[in-house]
C-alpha cells in the first residue's frame, strides 16, 4: 500500500466529503454508461485498483487523471470553470475591501472639500453673469 501524502493526511474534512461525492459519481456515471470496472479503468489509462480508489474519492489519486475521467463523461469543460476570477469570492470580497477603504474620505479632506464649494459656486455664479 502506497504512503499516504502529508496533503492526505491535513486535508479538510469538508474536502474530503467533496472527493467522496465526486467518486461516488464517477461510480453512479460508469454504471449509467453500462460499462465494466476493466474497461472504464482501460479508457481512463489507470488500472483496476485505481479505478476503485477514484471511485471512492480517495484523494491521492492524480487530478490528471479524475480529469481524464471528467473527459469521458463529457464534463472537462467544467474543470476549467473550478477557478474561474468570476468564481472566486474570497479575491472579490478581498477587492471590495480594497475598494472601500480608498473611498473612505478624511475629514479634513471633506470640509476642505466643502469650504472650496462655496468658493466654486461664487466664482460659477459670476461666470454665469459673465456669459450672459
Amino acid at each position: 500500500m502506497p504512503k499516504k501524502s502529508a496533503a492526505s493526511i491535513s486535508m479538510p474534512p469538508q474536502v474530503l466529503a467533496h472527493l467522496r461525492t465526486f467518486g461516488e459519481n464517477l461510480l453512479l456515471a460508469r454504471k449509467r454508461r453500462r460499462e465494466t470496472r476493466k474497461v472504464w479503468a482501460q479508457r481512463i489509462g489507470v488500472t483496476e485498483p485505481t479505478l476503485l480508489r477514484m471511485e471512492a474519492g480517495d484523494p491521492s489519486v492524480a487530478i490528471g487523471t479524475y480529469a481524464t475521467a471528467l473527459w469521458m463523461t463529457g464534463l472537462s469543460q467544467e474543470l476549467a470553470k473550478l477557478c474561474a476570477p468570476e468564481s472566486d469570492v474570497g479575491a472579490l470580497e478581498a477587492e471590495i475591501q480594497v475598494a472601500r477603504l480608498r473611498a473612505v474620505r478624511k475629514p479634513v479632506s471633506v470640509s476642505k472639500r466643502l469650504s472650496s464649494e462655496d468658493g466654486l459656486s461664487g466664482s460659477a455664479a459670476s461666470s454665469e453673469k459673465e456669459v450672459k
